[in-house]
């Protein structure tokens, strides 16, 4: 017999006896024993999550300073920090599109102090890269920021207003740019062309999104597949036009501009977005509270005037959601990898 506090099981009754002392036994049924341990730790959960964060946290970004992720990573860290009472401090660490930043995030405590901001990028790297990272196993979705489709873009010299029209202006054969090999442009404008016949589109890859629109003002490409945001102001002031939006319905931002269902691509859509991940087996009462924190965030009025200027939509979502969502993600651009046949960088 121990001495002390003991619990003794008779599993065939299901009955356990909690000797409180060593005269007087009290039985408890094993249902109200297992209701007693989860009571326990959803006080634990609650506990930690109230007490978090209790020290500055590291939000790494998977690119370089000045880019799309790392403004919005910078714009919503300086907000939790004003709300969460601790410094959220922005890293970047670009390299292999972004699975750098990613393996240092899941190496990394699972304790909600090392953040991971990134694009639609991780959800590509499992069918293009080499690294053999993956995002749904290494990783847990904390929260999704905002989103903006792909837009295929021309000159505004060209007398064409929408894709086909395009296409047949200039016979099927055309260049187009974009900000580098497998990224979320380029693999939408390759599928797309992949699937329509009589069209032979040369892929002119840049380093950056910037250039890549260059080069089409400058006329030395003649098409560009690009995120929203760097083409707005460009096509605000005229200079460019855009032919064909990727998301579901036509954007508020370019309310002119056809979706891809509208232009012949029943049941296609393209965003790029921007969202926080933090390693995977973070609690979930951690992984709550920073959802919470960042929805509350993408709800004030600054935050959302700043990300309509980039071209961005707030789209706050539960971890869960953001986690099933990032399973199709992962899962349409395997289909998409594997339709054009693209074998990586």
């Amino acid at each position: 017999m121990l001495s002390g506090n003991q619990l003794n099981f008779y599993p065939n009754f299901g009955i356990g006896t909690l000797m409180l002392n060593k005269t007087r036994p009290v039985s408890l049924t094993l249902a109200g024993m297992l209701l007693a341990i989860a009571s326990g730790l959803c006080v634990s959960g609650g506990a930690l999550a109230q007490a978090y964060p209790s020290k500055p946290i590291r939000a790494i970004v998977a690119f370089a300073p000045g880019g799309i992720a790392d403004g919005i990573g910078r714009l919503i860290g300086q907000k939790l920090t004003e709300r969460m009472g601790q410094s959220v401090v922005v890293e970047n660490r670009d390299g292999a599109a972004g699975t750098l930043a990613a393996r240092a995030v899941a190496a990394a405590s699972p304790d909600g102090y090392t953040l991971l901001v990134h694009t639609a990028a991780v959800a590509i790297s499992p069918s293009v890269s080499k690294e053999g990272f993956d995002p749904l196993t290494e990783l847990v979705p904390v929260a999704m920021v905002a989103s903006t489709p792909t837009i295929l873009a021309v000159s505004s010299s060209v007398p064409a207003n929408n894709l086909q029209e395009y296409i047949k202006l200039k016979g099927g054969k055309f260049n187009y740019s974009t900000a580098g090999v497998g990224t979320p442009p380029h693999l939408t404008a390759e599928f797309l062309f992949k699937t329509l016949k009589g069209v032979d589109a040369v892929h002119v890859p840049f380093r950056g999104g910037a250039p890549a629109i260059t080069a089409v003002l400058g006329g030395q490409v003649d098409m560009v597949a690009t995120s929203m945001p760097p083409a707005v102001p460009h096509i605000k002031q005229g200079k460019m036009k855009a032919l064909i939006v990727t998301s579901p319905k036509r954007s508020a931002t370019l309310p002119d501009v056809p979706t891809a269902a509208e232009s012949g691509f029943a049941d296609f859509e393209d965003v790029s977005w921007v969202a926080f991940f933090a390693p995977a087996k973070t609690p979930p009462a951690v992984v709550q509270k920073l959802n919470a924190e960042i929805n509350e965030v993408l709800k004030l009025p600054d935050v959302k005037e700043r990300l309509a200027g980039l071209g961005f939509d707030p789209t706050p979502s539960s971890s869960p959601e953001f986690a099933e969502y990032m399973k199709k993600e992962v899962a349409k651009w395997a289909r998409i990898v594997k339709t054009i046949g693209f074998t990586g960088n």
